[in-house]
């Protein structure tokens, strides 16, 4: 007895231990995936910043502070944002010392034409830098404050301005290698790896919403926010594909892979946006949704079948797009034996049976085009990647965004630079500079004036801790191992600060400025004054460009989002009068980056981001089956012949279509309603001339289901359109009534 109850204790430990040793194993691998990587992160940028210190005092550079500074602005927790940066800011760095060397030459000992150049030079760059985004983002501001940083200080001192840009560009070539080296060589965390993983989310997020989507009515507010992040994803899929170019061969050939992969995946949240608005508005057509929901509710079914244990996810994808494809081919037959069920007793109900058989099928087929070119990123030989490439995407910023840009830029430069020519204040060069970087570092931020200020703020403390350094530590340290210990919890609280989003604006002001301000260099100058005095002028650039942003157009302001919202319907116009080869690509990038950059100004959930949100909806919904029509007129040429009213028909819709979005009113929704039912009359004629003929009246039926469905579209009354269209046909009534 007292054995059996020895091993029972012996297997009772046991199964505490293993028990114990997984929980420990589960709670590693959180802490790694979050934590972790942010220690890991403030290691590796605390060693960049070390080495490039150390390396540059080692060559005899003239400031080393500027190669820390530049490791600071670098750091990034992927290397192959790192590499992309860096390419970036090497031809940042040189454009700019160019452009220094141009302006000192020209202006020489004329601070007035000086600053006038120099705001000119800094408010364009800033300005290109907003529409080109990502890193060339980075490229086109750094040549732009590049600019300032080199040729501001001397700029009454032309003789010394060539050897200042040389040791400007030794000391960021420094700053660029040590950072570059140590995100690839410690620890390496590949941007392709982070592709892949988003590739995975997001299949699994698709085929979730998709499968809700299908089987249950998803409650509008609950869609539209899932479907806003789809946005987000494909946008921010773009910037990462580029990043992991840098740093991948494997990517860098499969490039062209990648980008079919994410056009494919805007035709399919397309597609299903329209299946959405279908399933709702057959809601109201109770006999309809009956006849159709069972092929809803099975593909739901296929779509979130779980994967088999041991199963990757390229094989999982390659199955489901298997059943997919046999249940497309039962789909035609089994779609017409109900619609003879439907003919017989409720004819009026054919075109929305007929459109909602054809959206099904397009959004199967997308569905399997994209699972197999998901699965086929397992493959090693793709031959995906050496087929033709595919339209670009395209980015879409506002011609106003640009403008404003432009000038908020340079009255914040001209304002600083005036006070300094006018007061001759001994650190207004500083000040010059750093309104200069303000500008240039918060152009691409949501909230500009924050950001601003948060920068001001950390300069502050920034001021403060050089103070303490420069007076108290600096004396007392003998030797550079000594003096990276004491550096090291500076540099890391401030890397720690940049790594959180809402608090980012201090760990940049309170790191770059630290570097610059009290950096140390080869001979240390004890001057804690002039720090002072340096350090206040930069806060006050930084305070000055702050009340600037919030004062001088700023980005949220209501006559700017309406223009980028006419821009977002404007797309509409696109799709009507778009060339077609490769339209269905750049509108659907074009339509998802003005809304991306909408989504960045305004606030989440509010009335305003809510309207920007439901016209991206209506835009995509229309437009991309105004694409769909054209392209099923383009491929039946015959229908014209047959009836020759078509094509004037098909360039009448399509007008008074583009003029609807260009400026949406009830007289042009009124307009646009008559263009479809002309149209569809006429389809309708040359339908009933096919009895015969199978091929051709299938032509037919896909473009009178795109025609319905347009119509549809237009009469939603929980749309931007079908609200317009309420709304004013209310107060007409009521002006009748009163009359």
């Amino acid at each position: 007895m007292n054995r059996q109850q020895a091993m029972s204790r012996t297997s009772s430990l046991h199964r505490h231990s293993a028990a114990t040793l997984h929980a420990i194993k589960r709670a590693g691998r959180e802490w790694g995936a979050g934590a972790g990587l942010v220690w890991l992160h403030l290691f590796k940028t605390v060693v960049a910043v070390l080495a490039a210190m150390g390396i540059a005092m080692l060559l005899d550079l003239p400031q080393p502070r500027i190669a820390m500074t530049t490791v600071f602005v670098l750091m990034q927790p992927l290397s192959g944002m790192v590499l992309a940066k860096s390419f970036y800011r090497i031809v940042g760095t040189a454009v700019g010392t160019i452009a220094a060397l141009v302006l000192g030459a020209v202006f020489v000992q004329q601070p007035e034409w000086y600053v006038l150049g120099l705001t000119v030079w800094v408010a364009a760059c800033t300005a290109a830098a907003v529409r080109n985004r990502h890193f060339r983002w980075y490229g086109f501001v750094l040549a732009g404050y590049t600019a300032a940083l080199i040729g501001t200080p001397l700029v009454m001192q032309p003789n010394a301005l060539y050897l200042a840009a040389l040791g400007r560009a030794a000391e960021v070539a420094v700053g660029i290698v040590c950072s570059s080296a140590v995100s690839a060589l410690i620890v390496p965390m590949q941007t392709s790896t982070v592709l892949l993983r988003t590739l995975h989310v997001r299949y699994a997020n698709f085929t979730a919403l998709a499968s809700s989507v299908l089987s249950t009515r998803l409650p509008r507010g609950t869609f539209e926010r899932r479907f806003a992040d789809l946005v987000d994803a494909i946008v921010g899929f773009e910037a990462t594909r580029v990043f992991a170019a840098f740093e991948d061969p494997s990517i860098r050939m499969r490039s062209q892979h990648l980008a079919r992969l994410n056009s494919e995946f805007m035709d399919l949240c397309a597609r299903l946006h329209a299946l959405r608005q279908l399933l709702k508005r057959l809601h109201w057509r109770g006999e309809v949704i009956e006849s159709v929901e069972p092929y809803f509710r099975e593909l739901a079914s296929l779509l979130s079948t779980p994967p088999r244990d041991g199963e990757g996810d390229s094989a999982h994808a390659s199955r489901v797009a298997t059943a997919l494809a046999t249940f497309q081919t039962s789909l035609p037959k089994r779609m017409r034996s109900t619609r003879v069920a439907i003919e017989a007793h409720a004819p009026s109900l054919l075109p929305d049976f007929d459109t909602s058989g054809e959206l099904l099928y397009r959004f199967v087929s997308e569905f399997i085009l994209y699972a197999n070119t998901y699965a086929s990123l397992a493959v090693e030989d793709n031959v995906i990647s050496r087929e033709p490439g595919i339209a670009p995407y395209m980015n879409k910023t506002n011609g106003y965004v640009v403008a404003f840009m432009f000038l908020r830029t340079a009255v914040v430069i001209a304002t600083v630079g005036w006070f300094w020519i006018e007061t001759d204040w001994p650190s207004g060069s500083l000040a010059l500079t750093g309104a200069a970087l303000t500008c240039a570092l918060t152009s691409s931020a949501p909230n500009a004036t924050r950001l601003a200020f948060q920068m001001a703020v950390g300069a502050l403390f920034a001021t403060v801790a050089g103070y303490v350094f420069t007076s108290f530590v600096y004396p007392v340290i003998d030797g550079f191992p000594l003096l990276c210990v004491a550096l090291t919890p500076v540099f890391a609280a401030g890397a720690f600060l940049m790594t959180r989003r809402n608090i980012a604006g201090y760990g940049v002001g309170f790191s770059v400025f630290f570097c610059l301000l009290a950096g140390p260099d080869n001979v240390i100058a004890y001057a804690p004054m002039s720090l002072i005095n340096n350090g206040m002028a930069i806060v006050a650039s930084m305070l000055v460009a702050s009340v600037g942003f919030a004062v001088v157009f700023p980005p949220d302001m209501g006559w700017l989002i309406e223009r980028m919202c006419g821009d977002l319907r404007r797309q509409g116009v696109f799709a009507c009068h778009g060339v077609l080869p490769g339209l269905n690509r750049r509108f659907q990038s074009g339509t998802h980056d003005l809304m991306f950059q909408l989504r960045m100004l305004l606030t989440p959930r509010s009335r305003r981001h809510r309207d920007a949100l439901r016209w991206m909806l209506v835009t995509l919904e229309v437009g991309h089956a105004i694409i769909d029509l054209r392209k099923e007129c383009a491929a039946a040429a015959y229908v014209n012949q047959m009836d020759s009213r078509w094509n004037a028909s098909i360039d009448d819709l399509r007008g008074d279509i583009a003029r609807l979005f260009a400026r949406p009113d009830k007289r042009r929704i009124a307009r646009a309603l008559l263009a479809v039912r002309a149209a569809t009359w006429v389809a309708q004629d040359v339908l009933d001339r096919l009895r015969h003929d199978r091929d051709r009246r299938h032509d037919l039926q896909r473009m009178l289901s795109c025609l319905h469905f347009i119509r549809t579209a237009l009469l939603d009354r929980d749309a931007p359109l079908g609200t317009l269209r309420t709304r004013v046909s209310r107060s007409a009534r009521s002006r009748a009534a009163a009359r």
